[in-house]
């Protein structure tokens, strides 16, 4: 199925219709491809990692497998067994890569971890998932001075009391014999969500669903043998596995790293042309930044671009189409799935539209009040047709079968995003169902509102939320952080209320405006409008005006 789809990867109706998920009763991805890759390219690189000072280094494909071997054995002798749960919580480090695969390949259980939790949110974690080992970086080591003593430390550079050092994996042995084949439906990873509205949610993935189940975001990201794959992620969230591991891993490609300390448009348009990154792929934060340096210092644009992680202004697209004469492709999926809606390489692109259904995956639009299908044109909740089996979805929520019963009710999985689909098959992010907000009974879906709030040249970053009010119910209210330089004020509040004027339909106008330095993110970058919500239905009960700006038919 991988070869058919790099075969088919720029015919759209060819892939879909010929896909089908490989059926496994055992799979190891670690021993039964990654090693096979290794074995028929030693030499070809399979990660490169360029530092803040651009010094850079690289390790082959069979390099890494021999590394990961002796993690698999080392952890083996450190008492550590199939099913056992390790928290791995590193930079993008090469022992990233060395932990993943080992602990892949002896049957543990990886929960990569941001490196920005705090103390009580490991501690939280730890108890949560019933983690009996970690590993970390040495600088990180003392977010973990106080968890459970029966847990396994293992630390990178950690020579401390109570701490296993991770320089002892040299003296394993090179070669790894597994105690047997690995089921397909066994765990192999968990994730933390985001938790944008709520508790973060423990996510469970097996043998299959996430490195089997990426085939569909291998299509989408059009990565090839060979390429160089420079995706913008952080360690400890899913889509660091998306585009960081198996993706690239499956397509026999070289997953490429730049350790910036601080991000700097020209510094990674030169990184990207000095090792000829050939597949792009960012969140739209990092693509709001590039866009606002002078995107024709890039010499030879990637082949590929792509964003992801939260759906992609339009505005930001027709911008870096301008200087690199390509288009950012988007593409949609969650930490439960793996990419399921995109807009697939070469295929025509409808500017703001995710795209439509990837191969293996069975979209459909349900209506979120009567649980009806919706069929044709029409919008409705993003949910999976479980009826239509697929290995991409997570096994469920770790422990907790109430909600993962939840999820998947009524014969479907549901995402809790809202779309809108066209007569083309083309689906157009709305928003989280929990964002989307009715002023005056008409529907509004902030994202729209935000898309074009920041086609205006003074806005950096926009978020919408409903603000309480007594004859519409509720007003659109736009928190907006401005481009570096400006200085917020009246006249700009009057700028951006003429271009929302300008631009949305009279039911959708931003009525009020509040600058603000910052937004409130989760620490994988995502806006928290609940906080902004909640924060602005105090401050409406509390009847303070302060630091708002309104607009002239408010009333």
């Amino acid at each position: 199925m991988r070869d058919f789809v790099l075969a088919h990867t720029y015919d759209f109706d060819a892939v879909c219709a010929g896909f089908r998920w490989p059926q496994l009763e055992q799979f190891n991805f670690g021993l039964d491809w990654f090693d096979v890759v290794a074995g028929e390219h030693p030499d070809r690189v399979a990660v490169k990692i360029v530092e803040d000072d651009l010094s850079w280094s690289q390790w082959t494909y069979g390099q890494l497998a021999e590394r990961s071997n002796r993690v698999a054995n080392w952890l083996v002798g450190l008492g550590m067994n199939r099913g056992d749960r390790i928290i791995v919580m590193l930079h993008n480090t090469i022992e990233l890569w060395e932990v993943l695969l080992g602990v892949t390949k002896m049957g543990g259980v990886a929960i990569p971890t941001s490196t920005l939790l705090n103390p009580e949110d490991l501690a939280w974690r730890v108890e949560t998932a019933g983690v009996g080992f970690t590993v970390c970086a040495g600088d990180l080591a003392h977010k973990l001075a106080d968890i459970n003593p029966r847990v396994t430390r293992i630390g990178i550079g950690v020579r401390a009391e109570g701490w296993v050092d991770y320089a002892e994996v040299d003296e394993a042995p090179a070669e790894f014999i597994p105690e047997g084949p690995t089921p397909a439906k066994d765990p192999c990873l968990l994730y933390f969500t985001s938790g944008t509205t709520s508790r973060p949610k423990l996510v469970e993935h097996s043998h299959v669903s996430y490195p089997v189940g990426h085939l569909s975001t291998m299509y989408w990201l059009g990565v090839r043998p060979g390429d160089v794959h420079l995706n913008i992620s952080s360690p400890g969230w899913g889509k660091h596995a998306w585009s960081n591991f198996y993706s690239p891993f499956l397509a026999q490609a070289t997953v490429f790293i730049f350790n910036y300390s601080r991000f700097n448009a020209d510094t990674l348009m030169r990184i990207m042309d000095s090792h000829e990154v050939s597949s792009f792929c960012a969140p739209p934060t990092v693509w709001r930044m590039l866009i606002q340096a002078d995107l024709t210092r890039l010499s030879h644009p990637p082949r590929e671009i792509v964003g992801a992680g939260e759906a992609l202004n339009p505005e930001v697209i027709e911008k870096v189409r301008a200087a690199w004469k390509n288009t950012i492709r988007d593409g949609y999926g969650q930490t439960e799935i793996t990419c399921a809606i995109g807009n697939g390489p070469g295929e025509p692109i409808k500017l703001g539209a995710m795209g439509r259904p990837t191969p293996g995956y069975a979209v459909v639009l349900v209506d979120p009040d009567s649980g009806e299908l919706v069929t044709g044109i029409g919008e409705g909740e993003i949910c999976l047709d479980l009826s239509v089996p697929t290995i991409a979805l997570m096994n469920g929520y770790y422990h907790d079968q109430a909600l993962t019963d939840e999820a998947c009710r009524d014969g479907y999985y549901h995402t809790g995003d809202l779309a809108s689909r066209d007569a083309d098959g083309y689906l157009t992010y709305i928003g989280r169902a929990d964002d989307v907000f009715k002023a005056s009974d008409y529907k509004i879906s902030p994202f729209e509102l935000e898309s074009v709030m920041m086609m205006h040249d003074a806005v950096a970053e926009c978020a919408v939320v409903a603000s309480p009010d007594e004859v519409r119910g509720a007003v659109p209210k736009a928190f907006v952080h401005l481009r570096q330089g400006l200085q917020a004020g009246p006249d700009v509040a009057r700028s951006l209320f003429a271009h929302s004027t300008q631009h949305l339909n009279g039911y959708q106008l931003v009525r009020i405006i509040e600058f603000v330095e910052e937004l409130p993110k989760t620490i994988s970058a995502k806006i928290r409008r609940v906080v902004l919500r909640n924060n602005e239905a105090d401050r409406v009960a509390s009847g303070d005006s302060t630091g708002q700006y309104f607009h002239r038919d408010y009333r």
